[in-house]
């Protein structure tokens, strides 16, 4: 199978993290033996990380990284090119507080035969109605600065060859808050062979989420920013 790396980011999910790892690596590991589970520490204040490297050794296709916290979405973007540069050639993103099935990769896997990017939609968001609100405006956002209607913009569950990835990342910034977001965008604007699956996505897990609504606010309100100015560099291409 093709050499793929599952990517999560992670802040403070000492709770989640040990079970993640248990419900995901099998997925990994019979995927491929060049595939690789990384998961980035995004400097959090608990034992997250401590946990992750302990159980490198139980699961060798396992990779602990730790960095500076910078938020999810810089930490996406962060995975992202370090699985670019470590030869991916495709990358998987989901989160690791337990709200995705890594069952439903299966079928992810097999429309890679026929898409470049498979694509989660989440029809109910077992997070709760406000979650799915923000989904829609965000989604709102992407139609009036890329002009393309996308089923759900941010899932955090997603096969893309890693070519395509790396076509888009260079027009973001590093500290972009809604990588997943324009991604999604360019993938339909540029006719990109991306294909969009219903997924479950269960309640959190354990832990507490570090978005809280002041945070969804601030991010919103910057991102109309950042998408104005994305979206101008996408006329130039």
């Amino acid at each position: 199978m093709s050499k793929i790396y599952f990517v999560m980011p992670a802040y403070n999910e000492a709770d989640n993290i040990e079970a993640t790892i248990a419900q995901w690596y099998p997925v990994v590991e019979n995927t491929g033996a060049d595939c690789r589970l990384v998961i980035a520490n995004d400097g959090s204040k608990d034992k997250t990380y401590e946990i992750m490297k302990s159980l490198e050794r139980k699961y060798p296709q396992l990779i602990a990284l730790d960095k500076p916290n910078q938020g999810h979405g810089p930490t996406v973007i962060w995975l992202y090119k370090y699985a670019i540069d470590h030869g991916a050639e495709y990358i998987f993103q989901t989160d690791s507080d337990g709200q995705t099935n890594p069952a439903e990769f299966r079928q992810f896997l097999k429309a890679s035969a026929d898409y470049d990017c498979v694509m989660g939609c989440r029809p109910v968001r077992g997070d709760g109605h406000d979650r799915k609100m923000v989904e829609n405006v965000l989604r709102t956002y992407v139609w009036l600065f890329f002009h393309v209607w996308v089923p759900d913009a941010n899932a955090p569950f997603r096969l893309m060859k890693a070519d395509v990835v790396k076509k888009y990342l260079g027009i973001m910034p590093a500290d972009f808050n809604l990588p997943n977001a324009v991604l999604a965008a360019c993938f339909s604007k540029f006719h990109e062979k991306v294909t969009y699956i219903d997924i479950t996505f269960k309640p959190r897990q354990g832990g507490v989420n570090s978005i809280n609504p002041k945070k969804i606010f601030k991010i919103g309100w910057k991102a109309i920013s950042d998408f104005w100015k994305i979206s101008k560099k996408l006329q130039k291409k």
